[in-house]
C-alpha cells in the first residue's frame, strides 16, 4: 500500500483526498528535473577536466580516471537497494537526505587537496545521487495523475538524456572562464534550489510492506553490478582478457544469477521480482533503454575526437557542437507521449529506434574530415530526435509495469539499466573506433619516421602530438590519422546502426513495450 500526503498550503480536495493542480505539479515537476540534472551533469562534467586534475594532484591518468568513473559505478551499484529503501521510508526524506549527501560531497570535492579525497568525495556523490535519481522519477509516477504521467515522464527522460551534454558544456565554459573547480559550483547551486523546493512542494509517498526488506538480495545486486561496470570500465584499459577483468567478469556474472535465483525464491518478499521480465512492456523497455543509452554514450566518445583531434576545436566548442543534438533529444521526449496517444507506443518507440538508426547511417556515409561538422549535423539531429521518441514510452514501459508502491524500485531498474547501457556503448564503440583507426593507419604511414609513426598508431591524439617529431612528413602524418579516424568512425558508425536495425525489429516483430497509451 502506498499512501501520499499534500504539499504545505491549501490543495482541492474530493472526499478528503488531495488533489494536485496544475500549480503543484509544476513545482513538483521543476523540483525533481533540477534534481535528476545535477545527477546527471555530474557524470560527465568531470571529463573536461581531466588535465588540470592531473596536474595540480600530481596524479596519473588511472587515478583521474577512477576519480571519475567510482561516481559511476557507486552510483549504478546502489540504485536498487536505495530505491527500495527510500519505497519503504519515505520518497521525500529520502530525497531530501540524497540532496544533503550530494551537496556535502560536491563541496567536498570543489575543495579537495589531494587525489585521495577526491576520490572519497566522488563515492560520497554517487551515493548521495544514487538516492536521489530514483526517487525522482519514483515521485512522478506516484504523484501525477494517469492523464498527465507521460507528459511529465517525457520531460523527466529528456533532462535524463540531454541533461549531460547540457552539464557538460557548462563545465567546460567554467573550465575556460575560470577554474576546474569551479565544476562543482553547478551542482551546489542546483541541488540547493531543489532541495528548497522539495521541502516545500514534493510530497511524501511511501510503502507498507508485510516482508522484510530483502538484504541478501540488495548486496548480490550490488556486487553483480559492481562487476559488470568494473569490466566495461577498465576492459579498455587494463585488456579484456586481464586476471583482472575476467574475474570481474566471472564475479558479475555469478552475482546476476545468484541475484535471480535469490529473487526467484522470495517471490512475494523479492527486492526485484524477476519473473515480470516475462512481461514484453518491462523487457521491451528495458532493451530500448539499454541499446538507446549505449549507442548516445558510446557516439558521444565517437563524437570528440573527431571534433578535437580532427577539426581542431577546443573542448568548450566541442560540447557545443553536441548542443543540437541534445536539444532535438530533450524536444523530442516531451513529444513522445502526444505521439504515442495517436498511434500507440511500441509505433512510437519503433519510428524513434528507426529514426535514430538512420541518423548513425547518415553520418556514416557522409562523414568528411575536409566536409567538418556540416557533415554529420543532419544525422546528429535525426539520431537526437529519434532517440528522444524511444527513451519516453521505455521509461514509461518500465514504471508501468511494477505496481504503485514498487514505483522507486522501477525507477532504479530503469536507472540500472541506463546506467549499464552507457559503460557498454563506451566500451565497445570505443573499441571498435580504437580497431578500425589501428587497422587503417598502418598502410598510411610509409615515409613517416618510425618513433612518429609509432605513436600515431596509439590514436589520433597522439598522431596530432607526433607531428611536430615528424619534420616535412608532419602534414601526411595529420592526414593519414584523420583519414584513419574517418575509417574508424564509420566502423563504429556502423555497428550501431547493425545494433539499432536489430532492436527495431525485436520491437517490430515482437516487442509489446507498454500498455496502451491512456488519453492525455
Amino acid at each position: 500500500m502506498s499512501t501520499t500526503q499534500p504539499a504545505p498550503g491549501p490543495a482541492p480536495r474530493t472526499g478528503g483526498t488531495p488533489v494536485p493542480d496544475a500549480r503543484w505539479l509544476r513545482a513538483i515537476l521543476i523540483a525533481v528535473c533540477i534534481a535528476l540534472m545535477a545527477v546527471i551533469a555530474s557524470v560527465s562534467g568531470l571529463n573536461v577536466a581531466q588535465t588540470h586534475m592531473a596536474v595540480d594532484f600530481g596524479a596519473s591518468q588511472r587515478t583521474i580516471l577512477w576519480i571519475i568513473n567510482i561516481y559511476t559505478l557507486a552510483l549504478a551499484a546502489l540504485l536498487l537497494p536505495l530505491g527500495a529503501i527510500g519505497d519503504r521510508l519515505g520518497r521525500k526524506p529520502m530525497l531530501i537526505t540524497g540532496l544533503g549527501v550530494f551537496g556535502a560531497a560536491s563541496i567536498a570535492a570543489g575543495l579537495a587537496p589531494t587525489a585521495e579525497v577526491m576520490l572519497a568525495a566522488r563515492v560520497a556523490s554517487g551515493i548521495g545521487a544514487a538516492m536521489i535519481m530514483p526517487i525522482t522519477l519514483a515521485v512522478i509516477t506516484s504523484t501525477f495523475p494517469e492523464e498527465q504521467r507521460g507528459k511529465a515522464i517525457g520531460v523527466w527522460t529528456g533532462v535524463a538524456g540531454g541533461g549531460g551534454i547540457l552539464g557538460m558544456f557548462l563545465s567546460a565554459l567554467l573550465v575556460d572562464v575560470a577554474d576546474w573547480r569551479w565544476l562543482f559550483v553547478l551542482p551546489v547551486i542546483l541541488i540547493a534550489v531543489a532541495l528548497a523546493m522539495t521541502l516545500k512542494s514534493v510530497p511524501n509517498s511511501r510503502e507498507h510492506p508485510t516482508h522484510s526488506y530483502d538484504t541478501v538480495g540488495a548486496l548480490i545486486s550490488t556486487v553483480a553490478v559492481i562487476g559488470l561496470i568494473f569490466v566495461l570500465q577498465e576492459g579498455p584499459e587494463r585488456g579484456w582478457t586481464a586476471p583482472a577483468t575476467l574475474s570481474s567478469l566471472a564475479i558479475g556474472l555469478a552475482a546476476t544469477l545468484g541475484f535471480v535465483a535469490w529473487e526467484l525464491r522470495r517471490r512475494d518478499a523479492a527486492l526485484l521480482d524477476v519473473r515480470l521480465f516475462r512481461e514484453r512492456g518491462l523487457a521491451g523497455g528495458s532493451l530500448t533503454l539499454l541499446v538507446v543509452f549505449g549507442v548516445q554514450a558510446g557516439i558521444a566518445v565517437v563524437l570528440f575526437p573527431f571534433f578535437q583531434a580532427v577539426l581542431g576545436w577546443s573542448g568548450l566548442m566541442s560540447t557545443l557542437a553536441l548542443m543540437p543534438m541534445a536539444i532535438a533529444m530533450m524536444l523530442s521526449s516531451g513529444l513522445a507521449p502526444k505521439l504515442a496517444t495517436r498511434i500507440g507506443s511500441r509505433p512510437t518507440m519503433a519510428a524513434g529506434i528507426a529514426l535514430a538508426g538512420v541518423g548513425l547511417a547518415v553520418m556514416a556515409l557522409f562523414v568528411s574530415a575536409d566536409g567538418g561538422y556540416p557533415t554529420i549535423l543532419p544525422g546528429m539531429l535525426a539520431m537526437g530526435i529519434g532517440m528522444g521518441l524511444s527513451m519516453t514510452p521505455s521509461t514509461e514501459a518500465i514504471t508501468a509495469t511494477l505496481p504503485p508502491e514498487k514505483q522507486g524500485v522501477a525507477s532504479a531498474l530503469n536507472d540500472v539499466t541506463r546506467e549499464l547501457g552507457t559503460a557498454l556503448g563506451v566500451a565497445l564503440l570505443g573499441a571498435l573506433l580504437s580497431a578500425g583507426y589501428g587497422n587503417a593507419i598502418d598502410d598510411r604511414l610509409d615515409g613517416v619516421p618510425q618513433g612518429p609513426a609509432d605513436t600515431a598508431r596509439e590514436g589520433i591524439a597522439n598522431a596530432v602530438e607526433a607531428a611536430d617529431g615528424a619534420g616535412p612528413h608532419a602534414q601526411d602524418l595529420i592526414h593519414a590519422a584523420q583519414q584513419s579516424f574517418v575509417d574508424g568512425w564509420q566502423q563504429a558508425m556502423w555497428a550501431g546502426v547493425a545494433v539499432m536495425g536489430a532492436l527495431f525489429l525485436h520491437i517490430t516483430l515482437r516487442g509489446r513495450p507498454s500498455r496502451q497509451a491512456a488519453p492525455r
